[in-house]
């Protein structure tokens, strides 16, 4: 059986198949890469679910594909309304 030639097959381990829930996100960076760290906010204490550290430059081209994949998801699906935003400093975003 062939593949597409960009298509990659990737093992997904049972422990991570079943996904995690992620709520928040907080997004730290140095000079060399980015960390985000997925978070589900529920009390009585939140949870970091996923830790991500990725190189600047992969970033750019992971958030390309978030937006050309919300594009596809809205001309399918209708506009997706961003959530209420929460206040200065409670999104998330940290230097």
């Amino acid at each position: 059986m062939s593949h597409p030639p960009n298509e990659i097959k990737v093992k997904i381990a049972d422990e991570i198949l079943t996904g995690r829930y992620a709520n928040t996100l907080l997004v730290a960076h140095t000079a060399e890469e980015f960390v985000l760290d997925f978070i589900l906010s529920l009390p009585p204490q939140p949870v970091c679910n996923a830790r991500v550290i990725i190189h600047p430059g992969h970033l750019k081209r992971v958030i390309a594909a978030l937006q050309q994949n919300l594009a596809l998801y809205e001309a399918q699906h209708g506009a997706v309304a961003a959530t209420p935003d929460p206040g200065p400093g409670s999104i998330g975003f940290v230097n």
